[in-house]
């Protein structure tokens, strides 16, 4: 149902459905989806097997090859927390 719409609303020939934010349901969907893949993934663990690298369901808003080793630096954390703004800059 997102990706139809009526003839009168049709979008800018740069709209991507693909890119569009997900409902609740959508993302619970993509939960499951990930949970029933490391279980199968555990499984063949403990058969003695070596699984599959696992692959998170991609998500809208989030690079498929995000890490989560990428940290803020002070500038950047102050630039965006006000409260860090006044502070004395760490030698």
């Amino acid at each position: 149902m997102r990706n139809d719409l009526p003839e009168d609303h049709k979008p800018s020939a740069d709209y991507r459905p693909d890119k569009a934010a997900w409902s609740s349901v959508e993302m619970l969907l993509a939960d499951i989806k990930d949970q029933i893949v490391l279980s199968r993934n555990a499984a063949i663990s403990l058969s003695g097997n070596t699984p599959p690298a696992f692959r998170p369901t991609p998500r809208p808003g989030i690079p498929p090859t995000a890490s989560g080793g990428r940290r803020l630096s002070d500038e950047q954390r102050r630039a965006l927390d006000p409260r860090l703004r006044n502070q004395p800059k760490e030698a």
